[in-house]
C-alpha cells in the first residue's frame, strides 16, 4: 500500500510545480498593466506630468537670464574675484574654470555650482554672490485687452489683477477663455486655460493663477466677433480681419 501511494503523491508534486511558473507570469502580467495604467501621459496639459512645472508656485526663486550681471568675491583668493554678465547664450566666462551655462540657474544654483567647479583645486572656497544688476520682472497682455502691452510684475499677481492692470477686457474679448504661457527654459510651456468671465460671476478666485515673470496672458477674440469681420461692410466690400 505503502508503494502505491508514493508515486501518486510525486505526480501531484510534478503537475503543482508545472502550474507555479504559469502562474507567476499571469500575476506579473497583471501587475505591470496596472503599473503602467498609472503613469500619466507625456505632453498631458494640466500638470500631470513630471516633466512640466506646475502653475500653482508660489514666491518662486528669480532664474538667472541673459543680460543679468553677477558679482562674485572670494575673500580668501581674491584674484578670482570678477563681474561678470550673463551672454546671450547663457554662458559666462569664468577665471579659472573656463565658461558655465547658467541661464536659468537660481542663485543657490549656481553657488552649488560654482562651489563644485572651484572645489576641485581650492579647499572649501568661499563665494561671495552678488547681483549688480537684472532685469525687472514683468508680464505681457495681448489680445483683446484694453490696454495689451508689458507690464512690470510687482509683487505677488494674479491673471484677474493682470486684467484690471491692462486695462480690462474689450467688447470683442472671449473672457470665458483666458490663455496663460509660461516661459520656461528652451522655450514656453503649454497654456493654461482659465475662465475668468465664470470666477467673476460666482466671485471665486479659488482657480486664479498667480503670475510668475515672463507669464503672456492671451485673450482671443470671441465667435461673434470674428463672424462680425467678415461681415460685408456697405460699399466697402468684405471686411479684413
Amino acid at each position: 500500500m505503502t508503494y502505491k501511494i508514493l508515486p501518486l503523491c510525486a505526480t501531484a508534486f510534478l503537475m503543482a510545480a508545472s502550474f507555479c511558473p504559469a502562474a507567476a507570469q499571469e500575476t506579473s502580467a497583471v501587475t505591470t498593466t496596472q503599473t503602467s495604467q498609472t503613469v500619466p501621459p507625456d505632453g498631458s496639459l494640466d500638470g500631470t506630468s513630471a516633466a512640466r512645472p506646475t502653475f500653482t508656485q508660489r514666491y518662486p526663486r528669480y532664474l538667472l537670464r541673459p543680460s543679468d550681471v553677477i558679482q562674485l568675491a572670494f575673500p580668501i583668493t581674491p584674484e578670482f574675484d570678477q563681474t561678470i554678465s550673463v551672454q546671450p547664450d547663457g554662458f559666462v566666462s569664468l577665471r579659472g574654470v573656463g565658461d558655465l551655462q547658467i541661464a536659468g540657474k537660481s542663485l543657490p544654483e549656481l553657488s552649488e555650482a560654482l562651489h563644485k567647479l572651484y572645489g576641485n583645486f581650492l579647499n572649501d572656497p568661499i563665494i561671495n554672490i552678488e547681483m549688480k544688476d537684472f532685469e525687472k520682472p514683468y508680464f505681457t497682455a495681448g489680445g483683446e485687452f484694453g490696454k495689451p502691452g508689458k507690464y512690470e510684475l510687482r509683487g505677488d499677481t494674479t491673471v484677474a489683477e493682470a486684467v484690471a492692470i491692462a486695462g480690462g477686457f474689450t467688447e470683442k474679448a472671449k473672457h470665458s477663455e483666458v490663455l496663460v504661457f509660461r516661459r520656461v527654459p528652451g522655450g514656453w510651456e503649454a497654456a493654461k486655460r482659465l475662465d475668468v468671465k465664470q470666477m467673476m460671476v460666482k466671485g471665486d478666485l479659488g482657480e486664479d493663477v498667480h503670475l510668475r515673470p515672463g507669464d503672456l496672458i492671451y485673450v482671443p477674440k470671441n465667435k461673434l466677433s470674428k463672424i462680425k469681420d467678415f461681415i460685408p461692410v456697405p460699399g466697402m466690400g468684405f471686411g479684413i480681419p
